[in-house]
């Protein structure tokens, strides 16, 4: 038999194989690299694989590990790992709830607001689900909600960090999607292309993470009337009434602040993804030690007069940060935010009880850190290795021929990996799929004049169905595992799928739509003059796009 039929065969094979094994439980990493050398050998056999392509293995690793923007992703971890334990979450949800609670849906209306709070201070997914699970579920269900409504809120609030920058996910897709954009377009005989950079993604991801966080609320106003008895409102006292406002001011000036440093420096063009990490976790710090200082306060003073202290402290603070970006730009902003934490900082270590605290939770932050990362970038070295063995036996070739003679043309195709990918998310991490998929069929889409940017938000919304799609849907085995007691599976599977649906309307939005994500960078970016509005269709950034007026200055 021909080598090249032997050789497009066994990277079929090795496909079906590597998710065989990974719904077998079999770890992931080890998956990928040993299943792809283990395929590797037996093309070798039969004349389908040379060898020599390994050779290219150091150098990948290597390079991956000296990416500069990869460098974001341990520390967007470590800002999430400290979030999760500065109290933040607590504290805006029980002022989110009382702000809301009196209206019908009112409860589930705070925790969409709180998860996109939550989505763009941390992008972490895992965290929110839980800390939301233990906090809300349990006032949801005391207030007389629908367990199917309760779970499902929950569940696609806390997956909004997949979707709302910063995301690491969207920092792996970033890096992936420009190295199949450079392999599209060197094929096309375009050797400058443009980049595709993590600043790209972030402004494109914006306005759909919004939308769907908007579409969820209207759900819920629509369960209100629909079916009044699923989402009842709650009585409040009037002790809990009584400085509310106060209360609101400050649980929400912390994330704010928070994504005004991370996000806001990239949007303004005075920080790269990367450099905004390091502001974020330094914020992150901030609000850590803030909470440990706050805390000891309240055990020494009135609970109101507490709140009256905090609400000045933030007022001041940032009316203090305003002056210092005022006057002295981003590099002020950084030098107020390094001299709170170093205020706080020597505060706490004064104090042997805060000492300990604080120790404790930057150690356990660190921890979790390295443990996270260490498993995505094990997971990114193995799909390296399995990348290159599915190119060496061709396999490439057949996953262009098959998409490129697809009916439809590029939207087709497109349709055709959106599928895929659902459907792997039934099965499979977002880690996994993107690692496995996007390298793949990436290159092929982006031949085809698919604006890059657009492409990447749009299977950054597909890929946010993973963590909801049973049977191993990861929100809502975290949510399972804190509300054992409370729901049964059952109803949180059944929960999930109005939400799921809205995932899958988002979609279809952006297909018809896809100014949505390419408006934002295109205009943050964009170094050419606005083209008029009446001159440029929707279909301007589709497929079949014309993207050479579009041009990133993103450095990363």
């Amino acid at each position: 038999m021909d080598p090249i039929i032997i050789g497009e065969i066994l990277s079929v094979l090795l496909f079906a194989g590597i998710v065989a094994a990974l719904m077998f439980g079999y770890p992931v990493a080890f998956t990928l690299g040993g299943t792809s050398l283990i395929f590797g050998f037996i093309g070798h056999s039969f004349g389908a694989f040379d060898y020599a392509l390994l050779r290219g293995l150091p150098s990948r690793f290597f390079g991956t590990m000296i990416n500069e923007v990869l460098v974001a992703v341990p520390l967007f971890v470590f800002m999430g790992m400290v979030l999760e334990k500065s109290g933040i979450a607590e504290r805006l949800l029980t002022t989110m709830g009382q702000l809301f609670g009196s209206l019908r849906g009112g409860l589930a209306i705070s925790v969409v607001i709180v998860g996109a709070l939550l989505a763009a201070s941390t992008g972490v997914v895992g965290a929110t689900v839980v800390t939301m699970g233990l906090l809300s579920l349990p006032a949801m269900l005391r207030a007389g909600y629908d367990p199917r409504l309760a779970t499902g809120v929950i569940c696609a609030s806390g997956t909004l960090g997949q979707i709302i920058p910063p995301s690491t996910v969207l920092i792996f897709l970033a890096d992936i999607l420009q190295g199949a954009n450079s392999a599209a377009q060197a094929a096309k005989g375009n050797f400058s292309p443009d980049t595709v950079s993590v600043g790209d993604l972030f402004a494109g991801s914006m306005l759909p993470g919004i939308g769907l966080a908007l579409l969820y609320i209207v759900w819920v106003v629509v369960k209100a009337f629909t079916d009044p008895k699923s989402c009842p409102p709650i009585v409040m006292s009037e002790a809990e009434k009584d400085g509310l406002g106060r209360r609101v001011v400050i649980a929400l000036i912390p994330p704010i602040l928070l994504i005004i440093a991370v996000l806001g420096s990239i949007v303004a063009g005075v920080a790269t993804p990367t450099e905004s990490a390091s502001v974020g976790s330094l914020g992150a710090i901030m609000l850590t030690l803030s909470k440990a200082i706050s805390e000891r306060l309240g055990r020494e003073m009135d609970g109101e007069e507490l709140e009256r202290r905090l609400f000045w402290f933030w007022i001041g603070f940032i009316a203090l940060l305003v002056a210092f970006g005022w006057t002295m730009g981003a590099v002020g902003l950084l030098t107020a935010l390094v001299a709170a934490v170093a205020v706080g900082f020597v505060w706490c270590m004064a104090v042997p009880e805060l000492r300990r605290e604080v120790s404790a939770t930057m150690f356990g932050a660190v921890r979790g850190t390295t443990l996270i990362s260490s498993m995505v970038f094990v997971i990114l070295l193995g799909a390296s290795i399995f990348s290159l063995v599915f190119r060496g036996l061709g396999g490439d070739h057949l996953v262009e021929r098959g998409l490129t003679d697809m009916p439809g043309g590029a939207y087709g195709a497109l349709a055709v990996v959106m599928f895929v990918m659902f459907l792997l998310g039934f099965f499979l991490d977002t880690f996994e799929i993107i690692f496995i998929t996007v390298p793949i069929a990436g290159p092929v889409l982006l031949k085809m004049d698919i604006d890059a940017v657009w492409l990447g938000v749009m299977i950054g919304v597909n890929l946010q169905t993973s963590f909801l799609t049973p049977p191993f849907g990861f929100a809502l085995f975290y949510l399972r595992g804190v509300a054992s007691k409370l729901v049964t599976t059952a109803q949180i599977y059944r929960g999930i799928i109005p939400f799921v649906l809205i995932q899958i309307l988002m979609l279809f939005v952006l297909v018809a739509e896809p100014r949505i994500a390419t408006w934002l960078p295109d205009m943050i970016y964009r170094s050419a003059p606005l083209v008029p509005e009446g001159e440029r269709k929707a279909d301007d950034f589709g497929p079949g796009a014309e993207t050479e007026g579009y041009n990133s200055e993103e450095e990363d």
